[in-house]
Protein backbone atom coordinates (compact mmCIF):
# COMPACT_ATOMS: atom_id res chain seq x y z
CA UNK A 1 0.00 0.00 0.00
CA UNK A 2 1.36 3.31 -1.15
CA UNK A 3 1.43 6.15 1.68
CA UNK A 4 2.74 9.81 2.08
CA UNK A 5 3.45 11.62 5.04
CA UNK A 6 2.30 14.78 6.82
CA UNK A 7 5.32 16.99 6.58
CA UNK A 8 5.09 18.82 9.46
CA UNK A 9 2.10 20.20 12.01
CA UNK A 10 0.25 18.31 14.98
CA UNK A 11 -0.02 15.43 12.31
CA UNK A 12 3.56 15.28 11.51
CA UNK A 13 4.38 11.60 10.41
CA UNK A 14 0.82 10.71 9.78
CA UNK A 15 0.38 8.59 7.02
CA UNK A 16 -1.43 9.47 4.26
CA UNK A 17 -2.99 6.42 1.83
CA UNK A 18 -2.21 6.98 -1.98
CA UNK A 19 -4.47 5.77 -4.55
CA UNK A 20 -3.18 3.03 -6.91
CA UNK A 21 -1.37 4.54 -9.72
CA UNK A 22 -1.89 8.27 -8.06
CA UNK A 23 2.24 8.96 -7.51
CA UNK A 24 2.74 7.42 -11.44
CA UNK A 25 0.09 10.35 -12.49
CA UNK A 26 0.81 13.41 -10.44
CA UNK A 27 3.94 13.15 -8.76
CA UNK A 28 3.63 14.98 -5.43
CA UNK A 29 6.85 14.74 -3.77
CA UNK A 30 7.43 15.18 -0.17
CA UNK A 31 9.74 17.54 -0.11
CA UNK A 32 7.99 20.03 -2.44
CA UNK A 33 4.88 19.81 -0.33
CA UNK A 34 7.21 20.39 2.41
CA UNK A 35 8.47 23.46 0.93
CA UNK A 36 5.17 24.76 -0.08
CA UNK A 37 3.96 24.55 3.32
CA UNK A 38 7.20 26.20 4.79
CA UNK A 39 6.24 29.34 2.05
CA UNK A 40 2.66 29.44 3.38
CA UNK A 41 3.96 29.82 7.32
CA UNK A 42 1.08 29.04 10.38
CA UNK A 43 -2.25 28.53 8.49
CA UNK A 44 -4.15 28.98 12.19
CA UNK A 45 -7.78 29.41 11.52
CA UNK A 46 -7.50 29.51 7.39
CA UNK A 47 -9.70 28.24 5.24
CA UNK A 48 -8.25 26.16 2.56
CA UNK A 49 -9.28 24.36 -0.95
CA UNK A 50 -7.61 21.96 -2.44
CA UNK A 51 -8.68 21.24 -6.10
CA UNK A 52 -7.72 17.70 -7.71
CA UNK A 53 -7.63 16.42 -4.39
CA UNK A 54 -6.79 12.69 -4.90
CA UNK A 55 -5.78 11.17 -1.90
CA UNK A 56 -6.28 14.29 0.19
CA UNK A 57 -2.99 14.99 1.33
CA UNK A 58 -2.36 18.79 0.62
CA UNK A 59 -5.32 19.23 2.19
CA UNK A 60 -4.86 17.35 5.18
CA UNK A 61 -1.15 18.95 5.50
CA UNK A 62 -3.05 21.98 5.53
CA UNK A 63 -5.24 20.95 8.52
CA UNK A 64 -2.05 19.43 10.26
CA UNK A 65 -0.86 23.45 9.81
CA UNK A 66 -3.64 25.02 11.42
CA UNK A 67 -6.49 25.07 8.77
CA UNK A 68 -9.74 25.09 10.26
CA UNK A 69 -11.85 24.72 7.05
CA UNK A 70 -10.44 22.47 4.62
CA UNK A 71 -12.47 21.66 1.30
CA UNK A 72 -11.17 18.53 -1.30
CA UNK A 73 -12.75 18.62 -4.60
CA UNK A 74 -11.79 15.39 -6.11
CA UNK A 75 -13.82 13.64 -9.75
CA UNK A 76 -12.83 10.30 -8.94
CA UNK A 77 -15.73 8.60 -7.09
CA UNK A 78 -14.05 5.40 -6.50
CA UNK A 79 -11.22 7.08 -4.18
CA UNK A 80 -14.44 7.80 -1.51
CA UNK A 81 -13.13 4.90 0.71
CA UNK A 82 -9.75 5.87 0.70
CA UNK A 83 -10.29 9.69 0.88
CA UNK A 84 -12.85 9.56 4.19
CA UNK A 85 -10.37 6.77 5.44
CA UNK A 86 -7.49 9.58 5.30
CA UNK A 87 -9.38 12.49 6.73
CA UNK A 88 -11.30 10.29 9.50
CA UNK A 89 -8.50 11.45 11.87
CA UNK A 90 -8.47 15.13 11.30
CA UNK A 91 -12.20 15.29 11.77
CA UNK A 92 -11.96 16.34 15.05
CA UNK A 93 -10.26 19.53 14.86
CA UNK A 94 -11.07 20.54 11.51
CA UNK A 95 -14.38 21.13 9.58
CA UNK A 96 -12.60 18.82 6.50
CA UNK A 97 -15.65 17.80 3.41
CA UNK A 98 -15.07 15.85 0.68
CA UNK A 99 -16.92 17.30 -2.82
CA UNK A 100 -17.03 14.71 -5.27
CA UNK A 101 -17.25 16.84 -8.66
CA UNK A 102 -15.63 17.88 -11.30
CA UNK A 103 -13.37 21.00 -10.37
CA UNK A 104 -14.63 23.28 -13.42
CA UNK A 105 -18.36 22.75 -11.97
CA UNK A 106 -17.57 22.79 -8.56
CA UNK A 107 -15.85 26.65 -9.03
CA UNK A 108 -18.95 28.18 -9.79
CA UNK A 109 -20.71 26.55 -7.34
CA UNK A 110 -18.65 26.98 -4.37
CA UNK A 111 -20.60 28.31 -1.58
CA UNK A 112 -17.22 30.28 -0.04
CA UNK A 113 -13.87 32.14 -0.57
CA UNK A 114 -11.20 30.54 0.66
CA UNK A 115 -7.68 32.18 1.96
CA UNK A 116 -6.00 29.71 -0.44
CA UNK A 117 -6.66 27.31 -2.96
CA UNK A 118 -4.28 25.22 -4.33
CA UNK A 119 -4.94 23.02 -7.43
CA UNK A 120 -2.97 19.90 -8.43
CA UNK A 121 -4.38 19.04 -12.40
CA UNK A 122 -3.77 16.02 -13.66
CA UNK A 123 -0.99 16.92 -15.76
CA UNK A 124 -1.76 15.57 -19.40
CA UNK A 125 -4.72 17.82 -19.07
CA UNK A 126 -4.93 20.94 -21.20
CA UNK A 127 -5.23 24.55 -20.80
CA UNK A 128 -4.71 24.61 -16.96
CA UNK A 129 -5.25 28.04 -17.23
CA UNK A 130 -8.98 27.96 -17.44
CA UNK A 131 -8.75 27.05 -13.63
CA UNK A 132 -7.30 30.17 -12.84
CA UNK A 133 -9.71 32.03 -14.83
CA UNK A 134 -12.41 30.44 -13.42
CA UNK A 135 -11.31 30.85 -9.71
CA UNK A 136 -10.64 35.08 -10.38
CA UNK A 137 -13.89 35.18 -12.24
CA UNK A 138 -16.32 33.66 -9.53
CA UNK A 139 -14.53 34.93 -6.78
CA UNK A 140 -12.89 31.60 -5.03
CA UNK A 141 -10.40 33.25 -3.10
CA UNK A 142 -10.65 36.04 -0.56
CA UNK A 143 -8.85 39.67 -1.08
CA UNK A 144 -5.28 39.28 -0.34
CA UNK A 145 -5.85 35.03 -0.75
CA UNK A 146 -3.71 32.64 -2.79
CA UNK A 147 -4.55 30.94 -5.87
CA UNK A 148 -1.76 28.32 -6.21
CA UNK A 149 -1.00 25.68 -8.72
CA UNK A 150 0.87 22.81 -9.44
CA UNK A 151 2.26 22.19 -13.10
CA UNK A 152 5.10 20.74 -15.50
CA UNK A 153 7.85 23.15 -15.34
CA UNK A 154 7.42 23.11 -19.78
CA UNK A 155 4.38 24.88 -18.96
CA UNK A 156 5.71 27.90 -17.16
CA UNK A 157 5.84 30.28 -20.49
CA UNK A 158 1.94 29.51 -20.83
CA UNK A 159 1.05 31.42 -17.39
CA UNK A 160 0.75 35.05 -17.50
CA UNK A 161 1.74 37.97 -14.64
CA UNK A 162 -1.62 38.12 -14.16
CA UNK A 163 -5.05 36.55 -14.50
CA UNK A 164 -7.76 39.23 -13.64
CA UNK A 165 -7.13 40.02 -10.06
CA UNK A 166 -4.94 37.48 -9.30
CA UNK A 167 -1.32 38.72 -9.35
CA UNK A 168 1.82 36.91 -9.90
CA UNK A 169 3.53 36.47 -6.66
CA UNK A 170 6.02 33.52 -6.62
CA UNK A 171 7.40 30.80 -8.58
CA UNK A 172 9.10 27.92 -7.19
CA UNK A 173 10.62 25.20 -9.57
CA UNK A 174 11.06 21.15 -8.04
CA UNK A 175 12.90 19.33 -11.08
CA UNK A 176 10.35 18.90 -13.45
CA UNK A 177 7.59 20.30 -11.50
CA UNK A 178 7.05 24.23 -10.61
CA UNK A 179 4.27 25.89 -8.40
CA UNK A 180 3.06 29.01 -8.86
CA UNK A 181 1.66 31.65 -6.11
CA UNK A 182 -1.19 33.72 -7.49
CA UNK A 183 -2.58 36.78 -4.86
CA UNK A 184 -5.81 38.04 -5.23
CA UNK A 185 -5.19 42.01 -5.23
CA UNK A 186 -9.38 42.61 -5.35
CA UNK A 187 -10.58 45.13 -2.81
CA UNK A 188 -13.71 42.81 -2.08
CA UNK A 189 -14.18 39.80 -4.63
CA UNK A 190 -17.67 39.87 -2.78
CA UNK A 191 -19.56 40.21 -6.00
CA UNK A 192 -20.47 36.47 -6.34
CA UNK A 193 -23.34 36.81 -8.52
CA UNK A 194 -21.03 37.96 -11.53
CA UNK A 195 -20.66 35.57 -14.34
Amino acid sequence: MLTMRITGGKYCGRRVIIPTGELEIRPAMDRMRESLFSILGPLDGASFCDLFSGSGCVGLEAASRGATTVHLVEMDKAKRDIMEKNISWAQEDCEIKIFFSNVLKFIPTAQMQYEIVYADPPFPMGNKIQIAQLVDRRHCVQPDGLFIIHIPAVEENQWPEEIGDLKLCDTRKYGRNMIKFYRNTSQSGLSRQES
